[in-house]
């Protein structure tokens, strides 16, 4: 069984979620919060898998209750549902650690497809959604400064060949299958590189190791 905490200052929003994941077989909503303080407060209270995160919201907002429960060292995952669109500050969702975005205009079956995939580790965010929300962090990093390759960043250097280029394509926005047919390999070998390059950089799930790339210019803005 799934458990989810929903936080949304909406209480027709909340009610909304609450219905749709509780029609659900192996899901159910053990909290509401109405603003980051609850949110944080409730995840300490129940240990959900997943919490739906709300970004703009009274008092403590969402960005900044993800970054506290990500930092506490909580197994709960983060689901951002946002309006993006509309949200300029929804790439800080990235480095505060969300496993994932969705915008409040999803169908439900992707909602529910969301929480599964996020509850079970992996991240949820479509190629084109993560180029969008990275398109926004790009023009948000400091200027390199002056040119020349950049040290060795050391969350890279337990990395083979094979996994940079990996997590090399994974910041391209390239899918598990993409990479699969592209490098001529089996998607389950594509997942084991994966997992081995998440545990050896210690990124939480996908969406950070796309920032790693980033980070680490093993992928460079366009």
């Amino acid at each position: 069984m799934t458990t989810v905490l929903i936080a949304d200052d909406q209480p027709m929003q909340r009610f909304g979620f609450r219905m749709l994941l509780e029609s659900q077989d192996d899901m159910t909503v053990v909290g509401e919060a109405s603003n980051g303080t609850e949110a944080i407060r409730l995840v300490d209270r129940h240990h959900p898998d997943v919490v739906l995160m709300d970004i703009r919201m009274p008092g403590l907002d969402g960005i900044e209750a993800t970054r506290r429960i990500v930092a506490a060292g909580a197994r709960t995952r983060i689901l951002i549902v946002t309006t993006f669109d509309l949200d300029e500050y929804a790439y800080d969702g990235l480095r505060a650690g969300a496993s994932g975005f969705l915008v409040k205009d999803a169908q439900p079956e992707e909602l529910l497809a969301g929480v599964r995939a996020v509850a079970s580790g992996d991240a949820v965010v479509a190629p084109s959604l993560t180029r969008r929300l990275l398109d926004a962090y790009i023009h948000h990093l400091p200027e390199s400064g002056a040119p020349g390759p950049s040290p060795e960043d050391a969350r890279l250097a337990a990395l083979t060949d094979r996994e940079r280029e990996i997590l090399t394509v994974i910041g391209q926005g390239w899918t598990n299958a993409e990479i699969a047919e592209r490098l001529h390999l089996a998607e389950s070998t594509v997942k084991t590189h994966i997992g081995r390059i998440l545990a050896k950089t210690g990124a939480r799930d996908r969406v950070q190791a796309v920032i790693l790339a980033y980070d680490t210019q093993l992928v460079t803005p366009a």
